[in-house]
């Protein structure tokens, strides 16, 4: 075990010890548990307010986190970083009002921090000299330097590849910025004046937000604050204690997902293996089974601080198990769901428990595969009443000398199509990052050399089912200049699963089109070559579908085809539904529906549990022989 390892396996204390504390009066708890939720949004919006990255102020590629001086989490709107590796480096009785501290290495942050892009700052609060509490504000930010623009190659085997590392270091010591360290870290980026108004505003929303955390206890005092901080811990611990787990039969389950490739290797499954056991009120995640750490960038550190990242990350999945919708909305996940769940972790030198240094920038392939790993063996304890899968992170983006020789890097998140559920259909074009949002076609005209032709739902993208997957993007940019394209997306050979009989979701695709042919991509390019006038076309995935497509209402496929969510032959082949043309539009042939389903239930099996569609097959076998000749 390297220093970088013994450092970063360095626990903080995330629990108190067991203690009596104040009785919680109901009325100051509500005020406190308000005033979270109120301090935490208006950090966000302050930072979208004043910041100017396309990924920050537009996509809302950021999330902020509220702790106490424990580093448990106290909001759950959203997950977030942790300042478990602050204080690890610095300990609260050396920190002065007005520190701040800034971190984006993958190894140093405790498993809370995924790939380069995403600097954190951190800001402890104050109350009559010591440290009560810790606000943080992370956003991914467009470049932190490493070999190719966006500091995300997706042929990267090491971090040195990726960008600048930093560890956790004083970025403001009180109320003075170190300007030796700001100046390391916007040399290091290829726009440094962006960076640094970014970071700016993120510190400068956190030192607001920790004044408004200060005078919360300046109100109450510090113990009936800490009263209210734990009795919100404890209640979202007995909330999945007492009404999501007893959902969850007694046993033993286990289930396996893939990332699909590593932009180094050969295509082929790189494994994620889950046996979740389930007793009582207590749930063990065991990943063990899962393959080794990839050459490639797709790897994700996540087995430090006894998994808490991990855990807060993937526990609000179980929110699907909450009596209505309405519920499960008002559910919010924190540091409570840390007693809950335990997980158990391979030994080091897997896709999950990497040695440094080895690249992780498109570690969101393992990240959302965790959460399909959850919901997959959930599913399986609940005969199928979870929602299919979806796959809602994909960088895209282009980079080069705009018409004036000015250099230009532009990057965008899109979404895609959300599981169908055994209540509804999936949403459609959804973002899995709170608020985030495609980018307007009239600020991707004005700052850069491209144009935005088409932006649509994608047709019969969404999974069929009873109730239908949602639908992804289909994007259409028209480059002005010759320029490159970069692209970060996995999810494209298999489709998004399907559950109870559900058909899985349409894989991501991507393509460049000229005037006389078109150039298929793959999910990593590091910056495929765009001429003047050709169209870069990105298509994002559909979720999966949710039970048999055949029970689907047929007035509900009409409605479909009417929107253009679903064509006239999916409609045929994968619902069983005829549609007739009238002088009013199009109009249902029963007798003929009738018929078409009967027939395809006579030549179809079983219905699977989980669907993993066409491409599936063909991967196990190119997985065997990669294995095989390798």
């Amino acid at each position: 075990m390297n220093r970088f390892e013994r450092l970063s396996r360095t626990r903080t204390k995330r629990r108190p010890a067991g203690r009596s504390r104040p009785a919680v009066d109901p009325i100051v708890l509500q005020i406190v548990e308000g005033t979270l939720n109120s301090i935490e949004a208006e950090i966000e919006y302050a930072i979208e307010r004043t910041a100017r990255s396309p990924m920050i102020r537009e996509a809302h590629d950021y999330r902020v986190g509220l702790f106490d001086r424990h580093c448990r989490k106290l909001t759950g709107r959203s997950y977030s970083a942790m300042p478990n590796a602050v204080v690890r480096d610095f300990p609260p009785a050396t920190m002065r009002p007005g520190d701040v501290f800034l971190m984006n290495d993958t190894y140093l942050t405790e498993g809370s921090i995924g790939h380069l892009p995403d600097l954190c700052s951190t800001v402890p609060v104050f109350h009559r000299g010591d440290v009560v509490a810790y606000i943080q504000a992370f956003g991914h930010h467009d470049d932190i330097g490493g070999r190719v623009p966006g500091s995300m190659p997706g042929t990267a085997r090491s971090v040195f590849e990726e960008g600048l590392a930093v560890p956790p270091v004083k970025l403001y010591s009180a109320g003075v910025r170190n300007d030796a360290v700001f100046s390391i870290v916007t040399r290091n980026t290829r726009v440094p004046e962006m960076l640094a108004a970014d970071v700016d505003s993120e510190v400068q929303a956190c030192l607001m937000g920790a004044r408004r955390m200060a005078e919360l206890f300046d109100r109450f005092g510090q113990a009936a604050v800490e009263a209210c901080f734990q009795a919100i811990i404890e209640k979202c611990r007995d909330v999945f204690r007492h009404e999501l787990l007893p959902k969850i039969a007694d046993g033993e389950y286990a289930w396996e997902d893939y990332v699909e490739h590593d932009g180094v290797s050969a295509p082929r499954l790189h494994k994620l293996a889950l046996k979740m056991i389930k007793r009582r009120d207590r749930i063990v995640l065991d990943f063990t089974g899962t393959d080794p750490q990839s050459p490639g960038p797709i790897n994700w550190p996540a087995d430090y601080a006894d998994g808490a990242f991990l855990i807060k990350w993937i526990a609000p999945i179980l929110r699907n198990l909450a009596d209505t919708p309405e519920r499960a909305a008002e559910i919010h996940v924190n540091e409570g769901v840390c007693e809950v769940f335990e997980v158990k972790f391979p030994p080091k030198g897997t896709l999950i428990t990497p040695r440094w240094p080895a690249a992780t920038n498109a570690r969101s392939f393992v990240l959302l595969r965790a959460l399909g790993l959850l919901a997959g063996v959930v599913a399986q304890a609940v005969e199928g009443r979870m929602p299919a899968d979806q796959e809602t992170i994909r960088y895209t983006g282009f980079f080069g000398l705009d018409s004036t020789g000015k250099p230009f890097l532009s990057r965008e998140v899109l979404g895609g199509g959300s599981g169908g559920r055994y209540y509804a259909d999936g949403n459609d074009a959804i973002h899995i990052v709170p608020d985030s949002r495609n980018q307007p076609a009239e600020f991707t005209e004005t700052r850069f050399p491209l144009l935005v032709e088409n932006l649509a739902l994608r047709t019969d993208s969404g999974g069929a089912g009873r109730r239908r997957g949602g639908l992804g993007y289909d994007k259409h940019y028209r480059a002005l200049v010759d320029c490159r394209t970069i692209v970060t997306a996995d999810r494209v050979r298999l489709g998004c699963y399907g559950i109870a009989g559900g058909r899985a979701g349409a894989p991501f695709r991507v393509s460049i089109v000229g005037d006389s042919a078109t150039r298929e991509l793959d999910g990593l390019v590091d910056g495929a070559p765009v001429k003047a006038g050709e169209i870069v076309r990105v298509m994002t995935t559909g979720g999966g579908g949710w039970g048999d497509p055949l029970e689907r209402e047929p007035a509900l496929v009409l409605r479909d085809v009417t929107d253009g969510k679903v064509s006239a032959e999916a409609a045929r082949t994968e619902y069983g539904v005829v549609l007739i043309q009238t002088d009013d539009g199009r109009a249902i042939d029963d007798g003929k529906t009738t018929a078409l389903r009967a027939e395809l239930r006579a030549h179809r099996g079983a219905l699977p549990m989980i669907d993993r569609g066409p491409g599936y097959a063909a991967m196990m076998e190119q997985t065997k022989k990669v294995r095989w000749t390798g």
